[in-house]
């Protein structure tokens, strides 16, 4: 999200994480956020920075999992010219651009054993010495670590250091998912659809349909906001009348009908078309005798199944659309193309 999205939301569980930063952040001590991903960790971090006596001195970041395991420390660390190949002059580490600041250290379980101890010595005694140097540089750091992972599992897998887990956690602010924060989904919707909106030149906000804000409310959000707002921008760019409520929300932007198969998983028979799948029921085929219309033929053949699932169903369309190995949006295109009504 853009820095001037952060903290928006009403539920009790998003209010009190903001709240805990809050109270966190005029302390010198380390903060372990945890979360899952796009819940956002790192506008905690900054937060946590901002509202410090350090809000004037660099908020240095770093993700861990982005660099390979060889170049972890010297990136942490710093390292003098000459200490490995391609080190052609002196550089120093994360810690020393950030000192008098905050280090934000993102994805910190996927740090090597080596790097956990180095990192623990930097945490216990506020000095780091660079690789391929004996002098320690003394530094001024609070460290704010984020992880979407199980540390304390993971301490018990041996995986990761207790000792260190212990001098990090001096806060633990747990960020609640997108899915259980109640009431928060529309808010954030109209937010991020507004701004997209105003991108695009509309006039005026029109708004969701009571539909597709249902299907928001319902969906699980496994990529939390930051996929929230893939999903209205994609939603509101799509949208062809700025004057009607949206009616339409793509979730996966790669589910299509005419997505490419795996040709391992599809067999054909001497027709060349791809063969049912074991167990569907398809209903009566015409003969090639019989049909003098191809899609009109194929159109009477799919709202037939359409028909009979959601009859089966009840009417209920995401049962329905399991059931036929469709997605939501897939089977209200037919519903609508078949003009199906549960009054028929």
């Amino acid at each position: 999200m853009e820095r001037e999205n952060q903290f928006i939301g009403q539920s009790g569980a998003f209010l009190d994480s903001v709240e805990r930063a809050s109270r966190a952040a005029p302390m010198r001590r380390p903060v372990l956020v945890i979360g899952e991903r796009g819940t956002g960790k790192e506008l905690i971090a900054e937060r946590l920075h901002r509202l410090s006596a350090r809000w004037g001195e660099p908020l240095v970041t770093m993700n861990c999992a982005a660099l390979p395991e060889t170049l972890i420390e010297a990136e942490l660390f710093g390292h003098e010219a000459g200490a490995f190949t391609g080190a052609t002059k002196a550089r120093a580490g994360r810690f020393e651009e950030a000192d008098k600041g905050t280090l934000f250290l993102d994805e910190l379980g996927t740090l090597s054993s080596a790097a956990q101890e180095r990192l623990l010595r930097a945490v216990e005694y506020g000095e780091v010495t660079r690789i391929g140097s004996s002098r320690p540089v003394q530094v001024d750091v609070r460290i704010v670590a984020a992880t979407n992972e199980d540390l304390p599992a993971r301490v018990e897998e041996g995986l990761f250091r207790a000792d260190l887990l212990d001098r990090l956690s001096f806060e633990v602010i747990t960020l609640p998912p997108l899915r259980v924060r109640e009431g928060d989904i529309g808010v954030l919707a109209d937010y991020f659809g507004r701004r997209m909106g105003a991108e695009l030149g509309w006039e005026a906000w029109p708004g969701f349909a009571p539909h597709v804000r249902e299907q928001m409310e319902e969906y699980q959000w496994p990529g939390n906001v930051r996929e929230l707002r893939n999903v209205v921008e994609r939603a509101v760019y799509r949208w062809d009348n700025w004057e009607d409520p949206i009616g339409h929300v793509v979730f996966d932007p790669f589910d299509s009908p005419w997505k490419p198969s795996n040709p391992q998983h599809v067999s054909e028979d001497r027709s060349g078309l791809p063969a049912a799948r074991p167990g569907s029921q398809v209903g009566h085929s015409p003969s090639f005798d019989e049909i003098d219309d191809l899609r009109g033929a194929v159109d009477a053949h799919e709202r037939a199944i359409v028909e009979h699932a959601l009859g089966k169903h009840r009417w209920n369309q995401r049962q329905t659309a399991k059931a036929l190995g469709l997605s939501y949006d897939q089977l209200r295109h037919c519903i609508k193309k078949h003009a199906l009504s549960d009054n028929d």
